[in-house]
């Protein structure tokens, strides 16, 4: 049961607390983890040391939990809890603004710790689109990196497949819980990538999608990737997102280029006409771009 003060707890089991009761991406709260730890911060939060309005709904949520529970809803499904101590903890992600918590891993962890390419775009992707990312995703997995992307529709779901079909390592960023299938048609697609990649997400096994969500996670895609390409994207796109949060830490962000008259491409043109991406027209040019060592 959980016992409501820090000192009979590890700094993990606070993390994990403080994990299951605050939305992910909170920046305010990581900022606090970060400072004072997650002991200190728990004991903070608990002691009332924070203003009422930023911690009623989480103390509800604090006194309501039991960290031994916490622990196994997260290994029943066969998945483990990493904190930024776990040798696979994937370091890009410190260079957030609001890094995670913490992460829920499924599948093999070691892939987050490899060379990994961030490829993105349209639900709705156009033949050409699906068959650049299936191009791209194979290339590069050839090279050795690992194919990052978020396990939705569209050029994430051939990126990942495509990956597969090479005998390469893939991981899909969740905006949901481990166990959640969303979009239920992928079930089968995220089964395979346990093989030989992982799942990833911030939120506690059964959590649901909200919109929130999955712009919060765009920022896991572009930091724990080295690089990310933009296939295909209409002008206001949540890939977009992604390559400004990879652009603003530094990342390469690579774009294909589409025809002047594709909605799916106008958000690949924006990105270079502003020169927030690299305009990209093969393999070859992504490789020169980024720097791999072949």
């Amino acid at each position: 049961m959980y016992i409501q003060t820090p000192a009979f707890l590890t700094p993990f089991e606070a993390r994990a607390i403080l994990f299951s009761a605050i939305e992910p991406g909170h920046f305010f709260w990581t900022a606090q983890i970060l400072q004072f730890g997650p002991l200190k911060t728990l004991e903070s939060i608990l002691s009332g040391e924070y203003p009422a309005e930023k911690t009623k709904t989480i103390i509800t949520s604090i006194r309501a939990a039991d960290v031994g529970q916490i622990i196994y809803e997260i290994e029943k499904v066969g998945a483990k809890f990493l904190t930024p101590e776990h040798e696979h903890w994937p370091v890009g992600v410190n260079q957030l603004a609001n890094p995670p918590i913490g992460l829920i891993v499924k599948g093999d962890s070691t892939s987050l710790t490899t060379p990994a390419l961030a490829i993105v775009g349209s639900r709705k992707p156009t033949n050409y689109g699906a068959q650049v990312a299936n191009d791209f995703a194979r290339a590069f997995s050839d090279l050795g990196w690992t194919i990052i992307s978020g396990g939705a529709y569209g050029i994430d779901s051939f990126a990942h497949r495509a990956t597969l079909q090479a005998n390469g390592r893939t991981i899909a960023v969740l905006a949901t819980g481990i166990e959640v299938a969303y979009p239920k048609s992928n079930q089968k697609l995220f089964d395979e990538m346990l093989v030989n990649g992982a799942l990833i997400s911030e939120l506690m096994p059964s959590e649901n999608a909200v919109p929130s969500r999955f712009l919060v996670r765009n920022r896991l895609i572009a930091s724990i990737a080295k690089a990310t390409l933009v296939v295909e994207a209409a002008f206001q796109s949540g890939s977009l997102r992604t390559a400004h949060d990879a652009a603003e830490l530094l990342r390469p962000v690579m774009a294909i280029p589409g025809p002047i008259n594709s909605v799916m491409s106008q958000g690949c043109h924006r990105l270079i006409s502003e020169r927030a991406a690299e305009l990209i027209t093969s393999v070859a040019d992504a490789v020169e771009f980024i720097g791999v060592k072949q």
